[in-house]
C-alpha cells in the first residue's frame, strides 16, 4: 500500500516546495507513474523510496509513515521491504552476479542465503549467470540480475524507473512480464514510473496516476 495527504517537498538553497496530488494505492495493486519531465516524478519516487525525508505532509508505503524515521531508519526499512528496479542498473563491474546479489544482505544487515540467490536467479533464466560479471552479460541479462536484485527479500514494494526505455517491442513485453511475475510472487505493490505508451496498452488493469504539481499552500494566499 501507499498512500500520500498533503506531500511536499523542497529542495535546498530556497528552491520552490513540490506539492504532490494525494494518492492512494491498494497492496497488490500496479500504478503507472507518468509525468513530463520536470513535473516531479523523480522526487516522487525517491521520496516513496525513503530516500528522501517528506517536508511537509504524510507518506505510508507499506504501512510504514517514513516521515517518522530517522535517515539510517529509513535505509534499513527500504533494504528490507522495498525492492528498486533503476533505469541504470548500478551493478558493480567489480563483483560477480551472485556477489551483487549478496550485497543486499549486507545493506538489510542479513546472512547471506545462497539457496534464496539461486533461487531468485532460477525463477528468471539466469542461474548460470551467477559466476559472471555485469560486463560480460546482454542488456536483458543484465536488467534480468537487477530484477532478481530488486526481489531477492520478498520486497512489499517494487519500483521500476523507464524499464522499457530503449527496447525493442519484444523486449519491453518480456520485461513487463518479468516485473509482473516477480510482484505477484511477492504480493508486492509494483510501481512504473514511464513515458512509454507501450506500457499503459500491455496493462490495461493498472491504477494510472499523473504526477502534476501541486501550488504551494503559501501561494495560494
Amino acid at each position: 500500500m501507499i498512500e500520500t495527504q498533503g506531500l511536499a517537498f523542497a529542495y535546498p538553497g530556497g528552491a520552490p516546495e513540490l506539492c504532490f496530488a494525494d494518492l492512494s494505492v491498494p497492496q497488490g495493486a500496479t500504478l503507472l507513474l507518468r509525468g513530463n519531465s520536470g513535473s516531479g516524478k523523480s522526487t516522487w519516487l525517491s521520496l516513496v523510496a525513503g530516500l528522501r525525508a517528506p517536508g511537509r505532509g504524510k507518506l505510508t508505503v507499506a504501512g510504514q509513515d517514513l516521515g517518522a524515521l530517522t535517515p539510517a531508519q529509513r535505509d534499513g526499512w527500504r533494504a528490507r521491504h522495498l525492492g528498486f528496479l533503476p533505469q541504470r542498473l548500478h551493478l558493480s563491474d567489480a563483483l560477480t552476479v551472485r556477489d551483487n546479489l549478496g550485497l543486499v544482505y549486507f545493506a538489510a544487515g542479513l546472512a547471506v542465503d545462497t539457496s534464496a540467490m539461486a533461487g531468485a536467479l532460477d525463477s528468471l533464466g539466469i542461474q548460470d549467470l551467477q559466476g559472471r560479471r555485469p560486463q560480460e552479460l546482454s542488456g536483458g541479462q543484465a536488467q534480468r540480475v537487477a530484477l532478481a536484485r530488486a526481489v531477492l527479500l520478498a520486497p512489499r514494494v517494487i519500483l521500476a524507473d523507464e524499464p522499457t526505455a530503449s527496447l525493442d517491442d519484444q523486449s519491453a513485453a518480456a520485461a513487463l512480464d518479468l516485473l509482473q511475475a516477480a510482484a505477484r510472487r511477492c504480493g508486492a505493490t509494483l510501481v512504473i514510473a514511464t513515458h512509454d505508451r507501450r506500457v499503459e496498452e500491455a496493462l490495461p488493469g493498472a491504477l494510472v496516476h499523473k504526477i502534476g504539481l501541486q501550488p504551494s499552500p503559501m501561494l495560494r494566499e
